[in-house]
């Protein structure tokens, strides 16, 4: 399998990396000294910055004055974006827009895309569910009302940036609808009874909106999340995707990115512990010169290299659509594998070899420890993931 980057991926990296370069992993305060949520809001001036370098329009199409870039490029510029713990709905809002480029109203498209690019419209996707562990679609459902208004009920937590962006993209169930007595479709008598659907669907749900209710959550890294309340909240259809698979591949998207998130937060973390490694010094020598140091950071560089491999394997399936013995479903079940348990791996490692120092509240590793335990916690644990691909396995036997 070839992994070689394009010249427009690797600009795109680039670019990420000199943005990134002036961001501080300590600008906010840390979360073990403050009760609350660190800040009120993510971080409004790199998120200009990354509209002013084209990075928030990376997947958009040129028409709604975006680079047209692929899944790909992205994990590439969050990569970055996790090694400085950069803060900002980033992945939401790309993967939001692209959900809608690919399946909204072409008066969604219009109204909504390039000012998402500009950074003018923030974006978030509400993908926890009521309670992180069961499918985010089964938490709300939605109906349509007479006058083709879908009416949202139901609740999901843990939604990130929620408070601060314009619009959350809620997936819903649709409710079974009631039939009356009359004639079937094939000509049979039918009497009232019950319609199942189940599908799911997309709706864009403003901040602020009738029926719509946020409370306060924190994060294991302190930024400020929102369970978000739905009663009756009622959503024009134009703002409502009703596509085959629109959430699937949206929920795929944001997976492989949270992936790529782990990736670059990895990287950072055993960056700064070989640095350390190589300055504190025991018995007149380096702990790096020591072979019980240095087979653990082996360790990790292998799980780092792992997570890397099964990253771009699902990243090159969600982008490209090619075929395999198993659905896109299947690599990325496998890449979430890896991340959810090698991020954990690789910074207790670290926080391990730096010993007491890795918990100083004045030096970054406990804030990277953090949102690394908020990235697992987002990714779901690794004996689920393990038990969808058994059951990908049983469904698509292989040879």
């Amino acid at each position: 399998m070839d992994f070689t980057f394009t010249e427009e991926q690797q600009a795109a990296a680039e670019a990420a990396r000199a943005v990134f370069a002036g961001v501080a992993p300590d600008g906010v305060p840390s979360p073990s000294l403050v009760p609350g949520a660190v800040a009120d809001d993510f971080d409004r001036a790199l998120w200009a910055k990354l509209a002013d370098a084209d990075l928030l329009s990376l997947l958009l199409d040129p028409s709604y004055g975006g680079s047209g870039l692929d899944p790909i490029a992205l994990c590439l510029v969050l990569r970055e974006s996790a090694k400085v713990l950069a803060r900002g709905p980033l992945l939401e809002s790309t993967a939001a827009a692209v959900a809608v480029q690919a399946h909204g109203s072409e008066e969604l498209k219009a109204d909504l895309l390039a000012r998402v690019g500009r950074g003018e419209v923030v974006l978030t996707v509400a993908a926890q569910g009521r309670t992180g562990h069961d499918p985010a679609e089964l938490a709300v459902t939605a109906r349509r009302d007479v006058d083709g208004v879908w009416v949202l009920d139901g609740m999901q937590t843990a939604v990130p940036w929620a408070h601060n962006a314009d619009f959350v993209v809620v997936p819903a169930t649709v409710a079974p609808e009631s039939v009356t007595p009359g004639v079937s479709a094939d000509g049979g008598e039918q009497d009232a009874a019950t319609v199942a659907d189940g599908r799911a669907v997309l709706a864009l749900v403003p901040r602020v909106h009738a029926g719509v209710t946020l409370a306060d959550q924190v994060s294991t890294a302190g930024e400020r999340l929102a369970e978000l309340r739905l009663e009756s909240a009622r959503i024009a259809a134009r703002d409502v995707i009703d596509a085959e698979g629109a959430w699937e591949r949206l929920r795929e998207l944001l997976a492989t990115g949270t992936c790529a998130l782990a990736l670059g937060l990895g990287e950072g973390v055993l960056g700064m512990t070989s640095e350390y490694a190589g300055k504190r010094e025991q018995f007149g020598f380096p702990i790096a010169s020591f072979q019980a140091v240095a087979v653990q950071a082996a360790d990790r560089f292998i799980d780092l290299r792992a997570m890397e491999a099964t990253l771009w394997q699902a990243a090159w399936r969600i982008t490209s659509g090619a075929g395999g013995a198993l659905p896109a479903a299947g690599d990325v079940a496998v890449a979430k594998i890896w991340a959810s348990e090698g991020v954990r791996r690789v910074v207790q490692t670290a926080q391990h070899l730096h010993g007491g120092f890795g918990a100083d509240v004045d030096y970054p590793l406990h804030r990277y420890h953090a949102w690394a335990k908020h990235l697992e916690l987002s990714l779901g644990p690794a004996a689920a993931h393990e038990e969808a691909l058994g059951d990908l396995l049983a469904a698509h036997p292989l040879g």
